[in-house]
Parts: structure tokens; C-alpha cells; sequence
């Protein structure tokens, strides 16, 4: 019995839809999805669909992809109500959510009990250099890279005056669950952006960092007691140590960003 991982899959892209539907059937572990699943509703549900009968169990968070506005309004709904559609459409398929009580893994490592923490934590713009922490500072700092993600036409903040307060209200929400689950067990903590910094990697888009996190999570690998954390986001896939804590980036990526000889099955990150 294995916990797996996978992000980033975007199945808009065929190549990767293509390698999801070829993915072997793993019928006794568990499967986190850890973000940017897709651009629409529909395309989530498809994929859940599509991957619920091979794994014993699916855990889903959101990344930015999944929140963003759909060109076809198809599902108008923006922000916290877009997704509340998102969680709902998980749950009706048995899917666990950041809604949902912390599941326990159902053996124990190294003698310790394990929860899984799923977060939806956003971000806040302060993953930028120090001198330029704040949403128009850091905006302006990655501007002269020619940098400006789409989330800031896409992704709206709704009910929330900012994606910065909508982060604040998602961190103060998570805090307390972490601090009950983390009393009598070991946690991994999952997340679609990385939780620290110093693992950011971006190599072909430097100044995306303002994109990538909030420092309110850094310290949560060593309070929390987590035996891992696990993100995406950033399509560049490593495995870092932090003060004993491994911290696993487990993005497919776009077609560009694999090898499509190897399959889906070569990046799915065994975490425990």
C-alpha cells in the first residue's frame, strides 16, 4: 500500500490526458492531486472520473489553474464560490478535499500515527525578494522581468477584497486544525504551493516567486511535526531536506515538461 502524488497534470493538454487514461490500475493505494488539474469544472470532474477506479483513494487541492475564471462560462461562479464547486464536485465522487476531516493513514510510519493534512493556503505576494514584499511592489519587480501571471486576470478573489486577504482568512482557517491534528500524530501536509521559499526553483520564469506561496507556512514543516510536504506548482520536480523534513515537488508539468516514453506512471512521487 503506497501514497502517490501527481500536480500540475492539465489535462487540457492531450499528451497528458492521454497518459492519465494509460496509467495502470493501483487498486490499494491512494493518490494525492495536488493542484492544476484543470482550467474548468468539467475538465476536474472528467479527471476524477477518469482516475477514481485505479486507486483505492483520491485527495484533491486546489492549485490556481482549477480557481481561474472559465472563458466559456461555463460555471460562472469566482473565488471562494468557484471554489466551494470544486470541493463539491470531489466530494460527489468520494474525492477528499481541504473540507475534510484529516484522513489517517492507515499504517503507521516509524511507529507513529499519520494524518494527511490537505491545505488550500493561496498566496500572498510575499514569496518576493525582501525589498519588494506587497502586492504592487512585487508586481512591479516581476514586470521588469515581462513577468505578470495570468492568475491576476483570472483569479478572483471574491468575497475577499484581495487574494492576499483570501490567503490571511485561509492560513487563520488551517492554523487551528493543524495544531489539534498535529497533538497526536505525525502530519503530511499538502499543499499546491510550496510552503517555503528556499525550494522555489524557477528557472525559466525567475520573478514568478511573488506567485508561489506565503512565508506565514514556512516553520509549518518543523510545528506541525511533518513527516513530509508535498507541493507543485512550480513544473520543476526535486526533493529537498529541510531540518530532516522531506519536501517533494511532484508536478507533471505541460507536455514540454516530461518525457512522454516514460508515461504518467514514472511521476507519480511515492510519499509514504
Amino acid at each position: 500500500m503506497k501514497l502517490l502524488a501527481i500536480s500540475d497534470v492539465h489535462v487540457e493538454h492531450t499528451a497528458n490526458w492521454q497518459a492519465l487514461e494509460a496509467l495502470p490500475a493501483q487498486p490499494d493505494d491512494w493518490l494525492i492531486l495536488a493542484g492544476d488539474i484543470s482550467d474548468s469544472v468539467s475538465g476536474l470532474a472528467s479527471t476524477l472520473d477518469l482516475l477514481s477506479p485505479k486507486f483505492a483513494r483520491l485527495l484533491w487541492v486546489p492549485g490556481n489553474h482549477d480557481l481561474w475564471i472559465e472563458r466559456a462560462g461555463e460555471f460562472p461562479e469566482r473565488g471562494d464560490a468557484r471554489y466551494r464547486t470544486l470541493v463539491e464536485t470531489c466530494r460527489a465522487r468520494g474525492v477528499l478535499t481541504p473540507e475534510d476531516p484529516y484522513v489517517e493513514w492507515p499504517e503507521p510510519v516509524a511507529d507513529k500515527r499519520v494524518r494527511i493534512a490537505l491545505l488550500f493556503l493561496l498566496y500572498d505576494y510575499s514569496f518576493a525578494p525582501d525589498e519588494h514584499v506587497g502586492r504592487e511592489r512585487a508586481v512591479a519587480w516581476a514586470a521588469e522581468d515581462g513577468i505578470r501571471a495570468v492568475d491576476e486576470l483570472r483569479l478572483s478573489p471574491d468575497p475577499y477584497p484581495s487574494r492576499e486577504a483570501w490567503c490571511a482568512a485561509r492560513v487563520a482557517e488551517t492554523e487551528p486544525r493543524l495544531v489539534e491534528a498535529a497533538r497526536e500524530h505525525a502530519l503530511v501536509l499538502v499543499n499546491h504551493w510550496p510552503l517555503r521559499r528556499d525550494v522555489v526553483r524557477l528557472g525559466r520564469v525567475p520573478r514568478y516567486s511573488p506567485w508561489c506561496g506565503t512565508r506565514h507556512s514556512e516553520d509549518w514543516h518543523l510545528r506541525f511535526g511533518a513527516l513530509a510536504c508535498v507541493h507543485g506548482h512550480l513544473h520543476v520536480r526535486a526533493t529537498d531536506l529541510r531540518d530532516g523534513v522531506r519536501i517533494e515537488e511532484v508536478s507533471l508539468g505541460y507536455p514540454a515538461h516530461w518525457d512522454h516514453t516514460l508515461g504518467a506512471q514514472h511521476y507519480l512521487r511515492r510519499i509514504l
